[in-house]
């Protein structure tokens, strides 16, 4: 493989890695600045409690979920040392996605509003639900006690494409949500419009960037 095309993969992560820092300072800024803030708990201001869920969602179990399966091909030292830090980065992600969702309900049960009835919401549970499944089949069947090595390697291909489909699903999941909150905001053409739709395509760079990590050999 010509050296030209090592550094080239061997950027990519570095690249998914600077956006996960914009994409975590968008968000940030916008809850933070542009909105109220957020809090698990406000029975003055129950809309912080709304604002946990886009920022567990997509600092939590999007952006750390990337994080998680770009570490075969982002982190170097031993397989089983590398093994941890994904179990480990996958299961932050999931507890996030949880606590996010309970935000939601916890939200719109404190505010009489119905829930459950958009595409944003049927996508959301779905993947949180798949990706908890995905995680506890991927616990045992790789970690802890762990399959014998002729079936962990004819399902290793499976393993990655049902990960990859659910965090692609968790993408779409957050930028039909993007959507929504900003058709219900009202934006148009203001600051907070820009880091709404800057966040939303960032987002859209960084799936991007995480399926290439996987798509490409590891050579450095």
């Amino acid at each position: 493989m010509p050296r030209g095309f090592q550094v080239q993969t061997a950027s990519i992560t570095i690249f998914a890695h600077l956006l996960f820092i914009a994409i975590t300072t968008l968000v940030l800024v916008w809850l933070l600045h542009f909105r109220e803030g957020v809090a698990f708990f406000s029975s003055s201001n129950p809309i912080k409690v709304f604002h946990l869920h886009p920022l567990l969602m997509v600092i939590g179990f999007i952006l750390v979920g990337g994080e998680a399966i770009m570490t075969f091909k982002s982190l170097p030292g031993k397989r089983r040392s590398v093994k941890v830090v994904h179990l480990v980065l996958h299961l932050i992600a999931l507890v996030a996605g949880i606590l996010g969702i309970i935000a939601v309900f916890k939200y719109k049960k404190e505010s009489g509003l119905a829930d459950m009835y958009t595409l944003h919401s049927w996508l959301g549970i779905s993947t949180t639900c798949l990706f908890g499944l995905q995680y506890i089949l991927g616990f045992f069947a790789y970690f802890f006690p762990g399959a014998e090595m002729s079936t962990r390697a004819s399902l290793l291909p499976w393993h990655r494409f049902v990960g990859m489909a659910i965090f692609l699903f968790a993408v779409a999941t957050a930028e039909t949500g993007l959507v929504e909150y900003f058709e219900f905001l009202h934006l148009f053409r203001n600051q907070e419009a820009l880091i709404v739709n800057s966040t939303g395509l960032l987002l859209f760079l960084f799936a991007v960037l995480v399926i290439l990590s996987i798509i490409l050999p590891r050579n450095y």
